[in-house]
């Protein structure tokens, strides 16, 4: 959490001050428009969460070809290092009422189930609000959607981006975690 307010805090003292120095907007207008936008994209990142949050579990399902991750994909992430960053991502799922930083029943198909079903959830929020935090522009004036409304819905993008790879990078895990317990399961039911 430190680190995303850091790189938050350090965007908007660049941003601000990049935009005073080039005379934009007199340097009260320039801090203004800064925090509102940064909070216009903390209330749109927020409103989207929760509006997916809603959504029915059976659009996320286990098993929904759209959250599949290609073995091309988890190339990559091992090519990014995603396994040594990944736990350092600001995960606000608890908010909603699942927090997804720690595997809290391993053994419990239910559990995992659940757990793969809020990341994909997480990763459609989070692969929307690469659009939608551009949106906060509409609301700048004049030159300012240019010179604050873009580099803070860039920032958001950068922010946005860190969580959706390290949730893309721990759903095969947690399937084959859920594939392992429903055999179990089964060879369980079988024996008896």
């Amino acid at each position: 959490m430190k680190l995303y307010l850091s790189v938050i805090g350090i965007a908007m003292a660049v941003i601000g001050a990049g935009n005073i120095l080039f005379g934009t907007a007199a340097w009260e207008y320039v801090v203004l428009f800064v925090v509102v936008c940064t909070v216009l994209q903390f209330a749109l990142d927020g409103f989207l969460a929760w509006v997916i949050h809603k959504m029915p579990n059976r659009w996320f399902d286990v098993d929904n070809p759209f959250y599949r991750v290609s073995q091309r994909e988890r190339r990559l992430y091992k090519r990014l290092r995603v396994k040594q960053w990944k736990d350092k991502v600001w995960e606000l799922g608890g908010l909603g009422g699942f927090s997804k930083k720690n595997l809290q029943e391993p053994n419990n198909p239910a559990y995992i189930e659940r757990f793969i079903i809020e990341c994909n959830k997480g990763v459609l929020t989070h692969r929307l609000s690469y659009p939608i935090g551009f949106l906060v522009m509409l609301l700048m004036p004049n030159v300012c959607a240019l010179t604050i409304g873009i580099p803070v819905a860039t920032v958001n993008v950068f922010l946005n981006i860190l969580p959706t790879l390290a949730l893309r990078y721990n759903t095969p895990m947690l399937q084959n975690v859920l594939r392992r317990l429903r055999k179990k399961e089964e060879r369980t039911v079988v024996s008896q």
